[in-house]
């Protein structure tokens, strides 16, 4: 009878605990779910972001000026519609587990169209997937550093629409 006793015993404690952890479990779920929104680490306030495109001005005179020969100048910025880019990440994300990588963000890179007989091809902008190489190493614990370098044989994103004008400084209307 004792024994029974015990077992009653541990079973009530163990339906307890059960029950408070799918409690614990269902909470992380909707929070993983809601609409809640944590602020990102890197934001900067418009008027800083005016300050870096003032600042830039200099070396895209400089470009404009001694390259560029177009109208108007050369490309400034570059557009793209938001489910492009939410799309992109769960593809880069999706082709860095397939290439053996676990991606861990993305590079902007500036790059220019190859010029098309007399007309010059604009800068643009391309998102490069990064992240680190899935290798086990036989340790219980990883040393290695984040590595931040880019996926090598990862899809880039490029097409994003120019500014309008293509010359326009921040922030465009």
């Amino acid at each position: 009878m004792k024994n029974f006793g015990l077992f009653i015993l541990g079973l009530i404690i163990g339906l307890i605990a059960m029950y408070f952890y799918c409690q614990s479990n269902s909470k992380e779920v909707h929070d993983e779910n809601s609409d809640d929104i944590s602020k990102p680490s890197g934001l900067i306030s418009p008027e800083e972001a005016k300050a870096l495109d003032r600042a830039y001005n200099p070396r895209y005179k400089l470009i404009s000026d001694l390259i560029v020969t177009r109208k108007g100048g050369d490309n400034r910025s570059s557009w793209y519609a938001i489910d492009d880019v939410k799309n992109y990440l769960g593809y880069a994300e999706n082709q860095a587990k397939d290439l053996g990588y676990t991606m861990n963000g993305i590079r902007i890179y500036l790059g220019a169209y190859p010029d098309k007989g007399e007309e010059q091809g604009y800068t643009t902008m391309f998102f490069v997937p990064t992240g680190t190489q899935n290798k086990s190493k036989g340790a219980l614990v990883n040393m290695q550093l984040e590595n931040k370098g880019d996926i090598p044989g990862g899809d880039a994103l490029n097409m994003g629409e120019d500014g309008i004008p293509p010359g326009a400084n921040y922030s465009q209307k």
